[in-house]
């Protein structure tokens, strides 16, 4: 008997930018609801803005209920055990939400190696604790497109760039830094362009590789070149067709 494959609508981002293009701004419009480790204390700016309706969450603690009047669930990310203990309840199925952001894994991969070493030169095993670590987080995170019991529709990981033999790559340290980029579906590179029309700036993501900037993706020719204006949830849909109507919020935690 030949059974049919159903495949989930999910998708895993990696975006990397210099400083202050919008790559925080960017990364919540994922759909909603979503939980956003905030390693860069940058929710703040962005509920300020209006772009998200805030709420806090102790991962000590269970999901808050999703009823409606919020869309991002801030985790203050100070340490590498806040994501595990975030992860914990993605990977039990028991929470309400459809997206998952890491901003930046730069930054908390610098707190993981700070705490590792007092602040000190790492030594060669540290630094290999620090690539089984990290590295095995992106992978997890990255599975929870695919959970058997509720599956995340968008991994979204934010990156600081650095320039190398004149490339701008992902900024990460030690092999995490060249593995990075082939472990999600895409890689993108944002930038700020002017618009040929108006003139006013405009934020400009890269889908597809060049010499000078690494990006790349598996989702063929759904996507442009580079997308003016990016938005996450849009780029889904692009791959797989707008989502199905859904039920009213939950009025409590799934499976509480």
């Amino acid at each position: 008997m030949t059974e049919t494959l159903t495949l989930d609508r999910a998708l895993s981002v990696l975006v990397h930018a210099s400083a202050k293009v919008g790559k925080s701004t960017i990364s919540v419009t994922a759909p909603a609801p979503r939980v956003y480790c905030d390693v860069e204390s940058a929710a703040r700016f962005l509920e300020a803005e209006g772009r998200i309706k805030a709420i806090k969450w102790d991962p000590n603690d269970p999901p808050p209920v999703y009823d409606g009047t919020w869309d991002t669930a801030v985790v203050a990310t100070r340490d590498f055990e806040t994501v595990e203990k975030v992860y914990k309840w993605l990977n039990s199925g028991n929470h309400p939400f459809k997206s998952l952001v890491i901003d930046s894994i730069s930054e908390l991969q610098f707190r993981y190696v700070d705490n590792a070493t007092g602040r000190k030169q790492p030594t060669m095993q540290q630094w290999g604790g620090v690539y089984r670590d990290v590295g095995g987080f992106v992978r997890d995170i990255r599975d929870l497109t695919m959970h058997p019991i509720k599956p995340l529709e968008a991994v979204v990981i934010v990156a600081m760039t650095r320039l190398i033999d004149g490339k701008y790559v992902p900024w990460c340290q030690g092999q995490l830094q060249t593995v990075l980029p082939f472990l999600l579906d895409a890689t993108t590179y944002l930038y700020v362009d002017n618009d040929p029309e108006t003139g006013q700036p405009v934020r400009m993501l890269l889908t597809q590789p060049t010499g000078e900037f690494e990006a790349g993706n598996r989702i063929g020719n759904k996507w442009p070149i580079v997308i003016s204006e990016p938005n996450i949830s849009d780029m889904i849909d692009a791959v797989f067709g707008p989502a199905a109507s859904e039920a009213a919020p939950a009025t409590k935690t799934p499976g509480a």
